[in-house]
């Protein structure tokens, strides 16, 4: 049966093709790999915040029975690239509460723990700075933003435009420090033998973290091999190696075994990144007609002393809306806490929050309904680029949504509606994501059974990776689903983009295109690479609409989420089960960043009082009741052959700025600052 006597698998709802596997726990993660005679390692770590260690007690560690060995900077090996939050216990400097300052190697993990639990150090304390502010006296103009981005951008006069315009918001938002939390902890691996390493790790990226790690140890990178078969989650915070691997790479070589290293929970808060805090100043100027004139989003937040990281949080305006004068920036402070890193959306995600709501607050003042707003500054091109957009079907989702979550019958007066101690209200904001691919490799054989052979460097971080890659090889082949074997998550498969950016699908899945269509010009055996492949020029988004309804207790100030809809355009959908399973997975991660997300820094302490999660609060099943994800119809070629751009962020996107506009609706109070707790609510709600 041909591709065209059948129904085609790409879209289909296919189950995963490992889904039996761990539901059955036969799959393995990190440090669940068969390895002979393994050891444990367990990471000590500063109980101060900005110092040096002047002494190392180790006598009452290595006392522990079972206890092979004690690390720390006195006896380190030496990194060919000690720098960063990589450069672990290559100095006595303590730049952050949480930072590694010891291993501890056993023969057990419980042995492991007591004997880091046992480290005794001597610190000489110097005063810390912890809190950012839009004043700091460190705050600096990074040269780019992540990954790559121009820091700020200016086009005409913005104060003279902000001055003349006969409508203007003037506001001022923030977001908190905000932990990944993925479900599998970070978790390394490590086996030598002799000058060879393999490193078994919870990691987005198992080509990227072969050449970091080699590059870190001095290593040929031919000589690392990097295997990802499972990994539980990340959120991007398993994109870059982290310093486990490093840890469990060394306490490997140092006792000539292969070691099993697992962070706790509480490590995981300051060792694996986080979404930087945020302070952001969006400024909007418009005709009365709520055409605007002029934007400006200026953005202030925190990097560590360690290592540069500066989000791209006001970029996503750079293209959002049309506005002939325009401006974007951001201003980094240099703090002693861990280094920010990525965290699903980045940039995009609090950068919308402080947009939508404004867009939000513009339209009260210009009396339109905020989705006829919205339409109205929609753009032709690019605001900034001037590029065309490979394809823009935001107002396709306003209007699909509208219709389906009964908008046209909302009255948009705030506070009127209640049932019983109950206010109800509705909020609405867009959402979308930058639709990229990077180049990759695939590999493509037809086996003597019948059978074809994909192997692509891909991670399956519980995406469904494997499945739509299985998808698109059989629906490229022209066979059942059944015919494909999939190969993933190992950096000798050659270079393939991380799981991270929305870039996943577009990248391998291009790749396995080519590699199955040399395949059906005769090879037996194909190789793809998709570097150097010539792509359309435009502006490659995914867009969104986010509705929500809310109930504010007029008592308690307590927030609940009754229903929530999600509207996408997204290119071709590959999976409808995964796709929907994802976009649900966004919007539920927007619903905790709005109400219940945050990462709370002790300034005296100088380290995160909350770091597990019985204080850091995210979304359970009672929180999460009616939300549905749709999309509409689209197919986008300049961004991959299957027509397909990325899913995994973009519904996160604009989800707290819908909560925060359907509290206002519902309240009439403004929340400015996330998360919306019920104290920033309680003495302003009507009676």
């Amino acid at each position: 049966m041909t591709v065209t006597e059948r129904e085609r698998l790409i879209g289909a709802p296919v189950d995963r093709i490992e889904g039996r596997d761990k539901v059955e726990g036969k799959a393995a993660y990190a440090v669940e790999w068969s390895v002979p005679n393994p050891a444990y390692a367990h990471l000590a770590t500063a109980t101060i915040t900005r110092g040096t260690i002047r002494a190392v007690d180790a006598t009452a560690a290595r006392a522990v029975p079972g206890v092979l060995a004690v690390i720390t900077h006195e006896d380190a090996p030496e990194l060919a690239d000690g720098s960063g939050e990589l450069g672990i216990l290559q100095s006595p400097r303590v730049a952050y509460r949480g930072q590694v300052v010891g291993i501890v190697v056993a023969e057990s993990s419980e042995a492991a723990r007591e004997g880091a639990e046992l480290l005794r150090f001597d610190y000489a304390v110097e005063p810390h700075d912890v809190v950012l502010t839009s004043d700091h006296p460190t705050l600096y103009r990074p040269d780019t933003v992540s990954p790559g981005f121009e820091t700020d951008t200016v086009v005409g006069d913005v104060e003279a435009a902000l001055h003349a315009a006969e409508v203007k918001v003037d506001a001022t938002y923030s977001t908190p420090a905000e932990h990944n939390n993925p479900m599998e902890p970070h978790a390394t691996t490590a086996i030598w033998e002799e000058d060879a390493l393999t490193v078994i790790d919870a990691i987005q990226g198992a080509f990227f973290a072969r050449n970091e790690i080699a590059r870190r140890f001095g290593l040929d990178p031919s000589r690392v091999r990097v295997l990802a078969h499972h990994v539980g989650g990340g959120f991007g915070s398993k994109g870059p190696p982290r310093p486990q691997a490093i840890a469990a790479i060394m306490a490997s070589r140092h006792v000539g075994r292969p070691v099993r290293l697992a962070l706790t929970r509480r490590q995981m808060f300051a060792l694996t990144g986080y979404r930087t805090p945020t302070i952001q100043r969006v400024q909007l100027g418009a005709r009365k007609d709520g055409r605007m004139t002029v934007i400006a989003h200026d953005v202030w937040e925190q990097t560590s002393t360690v290592e540069e990281f500066a989000e791209q949080t006001s970029v996503v305006t750079r293209m959002m809306y049309a506005a002939p004068i325009r401006r974007t920036t951001h201003r980094l402070a240099r703090l002693d806490v861990p280094t920010p890193s990525w965290m699903r959306a980045p940039g995009e995600c609090p950068g919308m929050f402080a947009l939508e709501s404004a867009l939000d607050e513009l339209a009260i003042t210009c009396g339109l309904d905020p989705i006829e707003l919205r339409v109205r500054n929609e753009p032709r091109v690019d605001p900034e680029s001037g590029l065309r957009f490979s394809t823009r079907n935001l107002v396709a989702c306003f209007r699909e949504g509208a219709e389906r979550f009964g908008w046209a019958e909302r009255d948009p007066t705030p506070g009127i509606r209640r049932d019983g101690r109950w206010l109800l209200g509705t909020g609405v904001a867009s959402s979308t994501y930058p639709a990229r691919k990077w180049p990759s490799v695939a590999y493509a054989r037809r086996l003597d059974d019948g059978t074809f052979l994909i192997r692509i460097g891909a991670i399956d971080i519980g995406t469904g990776a494997r499945t739509i890659l299985a998808q698109i090889a059989a629906d490229t082949l022209d066979v059942p689903l059944d015919r494909i074997h999939i190969e993933i998550g190992d950096s000798d498969f050659g270079r393939a983009m991380l799981a991270g950016g929305s870039m996943g699908t577009s990248s391998w899945g291009s790749a396995v295109v080519m590699a199955c269509r040399r395949l059906l010009l005769g090879q037996d055996e194909a190789l793809a690479d998709t570097e150097g492949e010539q792509e359309e020029s435009a502006s490659k988004h995914a867009f969104g609409a986010q509705f929500v309804e809310v109930a504010v207790n007029m008592d308690t100030g307590e927030v609940r989420i009754p229903r929530a809809l999600g509207v996408f355009a997204c290119g071709r959908i590959m999976n409808a089960k995964t796709a929907r399973s994802q976009f649900i997975g966004g919007m539920t991660m927007g619903i905790g960043m709005a109400l219940l997300e945050e990462s709370v820094m002790d300034p005296h302490l100088g380290g995160f009082v909350n770091p597990d999660l019985a204080q850091y609060r995210v979304p359970v099943n009672a929180d999460i009741r009616d939300v549905e994800a749709i999309w509409v119809d689209e197919v986008d070629t300049a961004v991959s052959p299957m027509g397909a751009k990325g899913i995994g962020e973009i519904g996160i996107v604009g989800t707290a700025a819908a909560v925060a506009n359907a509290v206002h609706h519902a309240t009439g109070v403004r929340v400015r600052d996330l998360p919306i707790r019920p104290d920033r609510l309680l003495g302003k709600l009507p009676r």
